[in-house]
């Protein structure tokens, strides 16, 4: 029930401040699929402003259980706990099953790893899944095996306080060679699979660079 210095608020704040174990992600998720009830009354606006003495109802469905393929690869485990893996990622394999690849992903590799001990709140075919990086790119991916740590990890993200250092070899030389680059990065219109900078909307991407070596 909204009190009186709750007045005025959007209703996925709201209950992101009341509910600090759901991700604001999955917050507007669970309203965008009608999970959402004010007042008895269905909304599907996750800045829909709430009033003092509404009733907010939010049903969490149970989630779904994927149905993935084991797949037998050697996981490079860099740190492992009860509730999360950091798995150094090669390059040439996907996170997840999709466009033609859908047995031999990281994902696949979890499920045979241990299919008992991955979070299940996301989308049915990336159970575990937190973040993501290219199939070509190699690198550290951290992966929640229960629903907490998921949530937790996917707040810190869209929080920005977890830091990337990424490595790339390019050809040319950068000018300058130290810098910063702000730009918004949405689908391609080309080809739905892949991303690029757009000009007037997109997710707001900050990278800051610096030269290590010029060979």
């Amino acid at each position: 029930i909204v009190k009186d210095n709750e007045n005025g608020q959007r209703v996925d704040q709201f209950i992101s401040n009341n509910e600090k174990d759901l991700s604001r992600t999955r917050v507007k998720n669970l309203i965008l699929n009608k999970k959402l009830k004010i007042n008895k009354k269905t909304i599907t606006d996750p800045s829909k402003k709430i009033s003092t003495n509404d009733h907010i109802f939010l049903e969490i469905p149970e989630p779904k259980k994927a149905s993935l393929k084991p797949f037998k690869f050697k996981l490079d485990i860099v740190h492992e706990d009860k509730d999360l893996l950091v798995i150094n990622k090669p390059a040439g394999i996907s996170m997840h099953p999709g466009a033609g690849d859908y047995d031999e992903t990281l994902v696949n590799a979890l499920i045979h790893y241990d299919s008992k001990n991955l979070s299940n709140i996301g989308e049915e075919l990336r159970p575990g899944i937190v973040h993501r990086i290219d199939k070509d790119t190699s690198g550290l991916v951290v992966v929640a095996k229960n629903n907490l740590s998921h949530e937790k990890l996917s707040n810190q993200f869209s929080q920005h306080s977890i830091e990337r250092i990424y490595q790339t070899l390019i050809w040319g030389k950068l000018r300058p060679q130290i810098g910063k680059i702000e730009t918004l990065i949405t689908r391609s219109k080309k080809n739905r699979q892949l991303m690029e900078v757009g000009l007037t909307k997109g997710k707001k991407a900050i990278t800051n660079y610096k030269t290590l070596e010029i060979f």
